[in-house]
């Protein structure tokens, strides 16, 4: 082999030693922000015990708890941002890309939780940790907060099945015109990525299931009269 073959291949292999240290580094970090979304989904996994379905609860031991680990999560993605090289966001992006999205769905839970609204981009950005424009930098991706809202459709529809469960009727109505309105700004963007349009589809499924729950109370009897607004 000849010395200029030798120094051209010499230097792709320094290239794939660093490469796989930078990939390995990332990583790791990934692996603490899957742990960190872990434990604040146990928390939150609270909120549908038998027990627990005093408002007050569920704010103040679960959200406040949920918040308190937002706190690791920050320090996490400041790390990552640290490590992933300026101008190569989206070279890397695949590998936190399903934990973020995990992590949108769990604030946007909080956020619900807390004050009953949606989660907005730059509120998530914030309780992440992250930049909210792509022009600044490590950033929240658009699609990844879109994929966070769409998973919490799953949760609250299971959350008002278990809420009738036990005996509370009210909160069915408010998850099913909360649920509603979600589907509806779905609507209103043109959804080219697969991932996207499969989970909108969840979406609508859980619009569905909450709709039959309230549905249910009304032949039953049992929608409170100061709910009869139009759900649909």
């Amino acid at each position: 082999m000849g010395d200029r073959i030798a120094e051209i291949f010499n230097s792709f292999q320094t290239y794939l030693v660093n490469e796989e240290v930078l990939r390995e580094e990332i990583r790791a970090i990934v692996r603490e922000l899957e742990k960190n979304s872990r434990d604040i989904l146990m928390i939150l996994q609270n909120i549908h015990n038998e027990d627990n379905f005093k408002e007050n609860s569920i704010i103040h031991e679960y959200c406040t708890k949920s918040r308190a680990l937002f706190e690791d999560v920050r320090k996490n993605y400041t790390r990552l941002a640290d490590v992933v090289p300026k101008n190569q966001y989206y070279k890397y992006h695949d590998q936190w890309r399903f934990v973020t999205q995990k992590l949108c769905f769990l604030a946007s839970l909080i956020i619900y939780l807390e004050i009953k609204v949606l989660l907005s981009k730059d509120t998530a950005a914030e309780m992440l940790g992250v930049n909210n424009d792509r022009e600044d930098g490590f950033h929240l991706d658009l699609e990844d907060y879109l994929m966070g809202l769409l998973q919490l459709s799953a949760e609250l529809s299971r959350f008002a099945i278990n809420s009738v469960t036990n005996g509370d009727y009210n909160r069915p109505i408010e998850i099913a015109r909360f649920i509603n309105d979600l589907s509806a700004g779905f609507r209103l963007l043109n959804l080219k990525n697969d991932s996207l349009r499969k989970r909108f589809d969840g979406l609508k499924y859980a619009a569905k299931k909450v709709e039959e729950v309230v549905y249910d109370l009304s032949i039953r009897g049992l929608k409170p009269n100061s709910a009869t607004e139009d759900t649909k």
